[in-house]
């Protein structure tokens, strides 16, 4: 059997009384520079493969301190060469890549600043923390800070 690619994965988890889940498809680094390379700086990128990766609340949030409603998002990431890269929460989460990102349709758009990673991770992953998000790629590490709405 063989197996895709960039299979698709989950991560799950609660960030404060909230529900949160990303779906995305995860390719693998295959000795390819990612960053600056296969994912030019400066241009959208999918934050994944294949369809758009998308991350569901069940309930308001707040993302690197600005609310964000309930809901469904497609995520997309501006990588750059500089400290800041541009974190995005699109409100149509049924698209393939970024090929119809549409800038219009931004439900939110943060500031996140990456690091470093201490190890390389072959394929890309997210993981839902009780402090954020984190994608890590190949030597990077990309974490948004998601804490529950005070209501």
């Amino acid at each position: 059997m063989q197996t895709k690619p960039s299979p698709a994965a989950t991560a799950s988890g609660k960030i404060g009384s909230a529900d949160v889940t990303v779906n995305y498809s995860s390719p693998a680094v295959k000795g390819r520079t990612i960053f600056g390379g296969l994912e030019p700086y400066d241009k959208v990128w999918r934050a994944g493969a294949n369809e758009a990766t998308t991350v569901e609340f069940s309930k308001p949030v707040l993302v690197e301190g600005k609310a964000l409603p309930a809901g469904k998002y497609s995520f997309f990431v501006i990588p750059t060469a500089a400290k800041q890269w541009t974190v995005i929460f699109n409100k149509e989460p049924n698209q393939w890549g970024a090929y119809k990102y549409d800038q219009k349709l931004d439900a939110l758009r943060v500031m996140v600043t990456p690091r470093e990673a201490s190890t390389l991770t072959e394929r890309l992953v997210y993981e839902v923390t009780p402090k954020g998000l984190v994608l890590r790629w190949e030597n990077m590490e990309v974490p948004v800070t998601v804490s529950s709405k005070a209501s």
